[in-house]
């Protein structure tokens, strides 16, 4: 198990307490941007949004999200302790600049909103890859691009971490380590992403993955349960608006907590939570190229019941 250092023997109240710390500067960020947008007259009409149902909806909730993303990046390195500090520096920095990364590549798509993609807007991974083999450049390719360069960044920086507990580490399993993290945050940021065509359906996936997470209390888990508890940080604050559908998240907020849950993810110690981290990322990526997430979950009844719990009926 190779693990990013933590907090040794500090008091047991104490990490619960930096915890708490971490949720909150991510609950008061993802509040403050939202309510700050909306007070702002003259932005109202540049974020509205039409959503599912028909309904006029601010894309400000979405800043919020990405907002309290990387405000819980910037907070994450304080609930760690190691001698030089190193450690607590590349988390954050990794956290910092994957979610500030994947919600600004939302950003620019959702205020583009496809006006550069052509009569013939191009939809999933294969439809904006093949776009771009056609030589067109869509906001999809500059997506994928800038997320998966931070991601990329986030993902050495976290195998770093790694390799000073784990006795120094050849270059070899350090750049696998760095390819499994990187892989690990690009694919959950998208599949947030992918999820977010219903209210509240992105919150509740990052709240039950980053709930896992904070439970999972073993030495060395710190860096991705502060993480995790900036994630849901976001999701108090933002899932009330999201499943009123006054707000959505859009590509902005989606793309920057699934990248923050991925990091959380990456962050673990056990390789082989990393791996099926990146596998089950991957996988449901690409399996939504052919499959329709909303029908798999309206025909499984669990899912359905959770996916609905707080919506608007109609």
């Amino acid at each position: 198990m190779n693990r990013i250092p933590g907090r040794g023997g500090a008091p047991a109240s104490a990490p619960d307490r930096s915890l708490l710390g971490v949720a909150l500067h991510a609950l008061g960020a993802t509040v403050s941007w939202s309510a700050g947008l909306g007070a702002v007259e003259s932005l109202r009409p540049r974020l509205e949004r039409t959503n599912f149902h028909g309904r006029a909806v601010s894309l400000r909730g979405g800043i919020g999200a990405a907002a309290g993303a990387v405000a819980a990046g910037s907070r994450a390195g304080h609930f760690l302790r190691d001698p030089a500090g190193r450690g607590s520096r590349r988390v954050t920095m990794a956290a910092l600049v994957a979610t500030t990364a994947a919600g600004a590549a939302g950003l620019a798509d959702d205020l583009d909103a496809g006006a550069h993609d052509g009569g013939t807007p191009a939809k999933g991974l294969a439809g904006h890859l093949g776009a771009l083999a056609r030589g067109r450049v869509t906001t999809g390719v500059l997506k994928i691009a800038v997320i998966g360069s931070g991601a990329l960044v986030s993902g050495v920086l976290l195998a770093r971490c790694r390799g000073p507990v784990s006795g120094g580490r050849g270059p070899v399993p350090t750049a696998v380590d760095a390819v499994t993290s990187a892989v690990t945050i690009a694919a959950w940021a998208n599949v947030h992403n992918l999820l977010d065509l219903r209210p509240g359906r992105a919150l509740k996936t990052a709240a039950l993955l980053s709930g896992c997470l904070l439970a999972d209390r073993r030495e060395g888990t710190e860096a991705g349960r502060a993480l995790a508890a900036g994630a849901l940080g976001v999701v108090v604050a933002a899932l009330p608006e999201d499943l009123l559908e006054d707000t959505m998240l859009g590509d902005t907020g989606a793309n920057a907590v699934g990248a923050l849950v991925g990091t959380a993810l990456a962050a673990h110690p056990g390789r082989t939570v990393r791996v099926l981290a990146a596998l089950a990322g991957t996988a449901l990526v690409l399996a939504s190229e052919r499959v329709s997430f909303t029908r798999v979950i309206a025909r499984t009844p669990v899912l359905a019941a959770l996916d609905g719990l707080g919506r608007h009926a109609s």
